[in-house]
């Protein structure tokens, strides 16, 4: 027996999210776990820079790269460029900066960072204040303003003014985030490298 498709409407735009993004996620969250709850300082270390580096690299080629691109192409270059990209960031940006962040605390903690005298404690405050402003901009403002990008994008007339202005916010928050993570390399290059 055949089966009949339904098709969506015209209007409707499909979702961003894919499921085998979120199974990489989870075993992305499930190796933290692992070195978080493991004897390994090198692995807890390591899951903390490489999600940091990937973190930080991706933000950084989005924001200097890949935004000033996306103003300047066509309508259609920019749909196909945010209906390929938001899908695959919509979960790893987040996921990495949860990542970092969390293996950062536990590496913190375990290096015995949490215990230290001011003034060698403000380096800890810095990292703190650094990554609560990366979060809540992150969470609060580029996570969904990338959400109202797709959508908008993928309408049949998409508001191209509100497309502008959206672009152009989003432009100035990633390259303070940009700024932001450059900040925390030098704070955590100050922890490698010794109070």
């Amino acid at each position: 027996m055949a089966e009949t498709a339904i098709a969506a409407p015209a209007t409707a735009a499909p979702t961003p999210l894919r499921p085998l993004y979120l199974l990489a996620a989870l075993a992305a969250f499930a190796a933290m776990t692992a070195a978080i709850l493991g004897d390994s300082l090198w692995f807890l270390n390591w899951v903390h820079v490489m999600a940091g580096a990937l973190w930080t690299g991706i933000d950084l080629f989005m924001g200097f790269v890949i935004g000033p691109v996306l103003r300047r192409v066509s309508l259609e270059t920019r749909r196909a460029m945010i209906a390929g990209i938001i899908p695959r960031t919509l979960v790893l940006m987040p996921t990495l900066s949860a990542i970092t962040s969390t293996s950062g605390w536990f590496l913190a903690v375990r290096l015995g960072f949490m215990e230290l005298d001011y003034p060698q404690f403000w380096w800890v405050i810095a990292a703190l204040a650094i990554v609560t402003v990366l979060t809540v901009q992150g969470l609060g403002y580029l996570l969904p303003t990338n959400l109202r990008l797709y959508f908008e994008i993928q309408k049949s007339s998409p508001d191209h003014a509100k497309l502008g202005r959206w672009m152009r916010t989003y432009v100035r928050v990633v390259a303070v985030q940009g700024t932001m993570q450059v900040a925390i390399i030098v704070v955590m290059a100050r922890f490698a490298t010794g109070l």
